[in-house]
């Protein structure tokens, strides 16, 4: 490593040794953030809010949800992918924001069968 003058600009020249041991600690940082954020993911909520959207949208071809009881439940499940997006925010998602998350999905996935199985909409007239 040697420095350079050059017309009032200072260049630094680095050898090779140097410049890959820089680009192995910059790989190490990007590996180690990469990790970092790989705990953020969240898999088993992903997955229950697909089914039970899913759940929503068959419930509506089959026509055992009316338009107003799917739009509830559709509000629903935006609240809870609000939730979860405000958890994963910070980077890091806690065990009590991951039991609030599932918490309301269990509460979603018993109002969609119970808005399914409720003779269309009998209680909502």
């Amino acid at each position: 490593m040697c420095y350079v003058n050059h017309e009032r600009t200072r260049y630094l020249i680095l050898s090779e040794a140097t410049m890959t041991q820089i680009l192995l600690a910059v790989s190490v940082v990007v590996l180690m953030t990469g990790v970092a954020f790989a705990g953020n993911e969240t898999p088993r909520i992903d997955q229950r809010q697909t089914n039970q959207e899913q759940r929503v949208d068959q419930g509506i071809a089959s026509e055992q949800l009316n338009e107003r009881e799917a739009d509830r439940l559709n509000t629903q499940q935006g609240h809870i992918n609000k939730m979860e997006d405000k958890a994963k925010s910070d980077g890091v998602m806690t065990k009590k924001e991951r039991a609030r998350i599932v918490a309301a999905q269990d509460r979603a996935a018993r109002h969609i069968a119970r808005e399914k199985h409720d003779r269309r909409g009998k209680r909502h007239r």
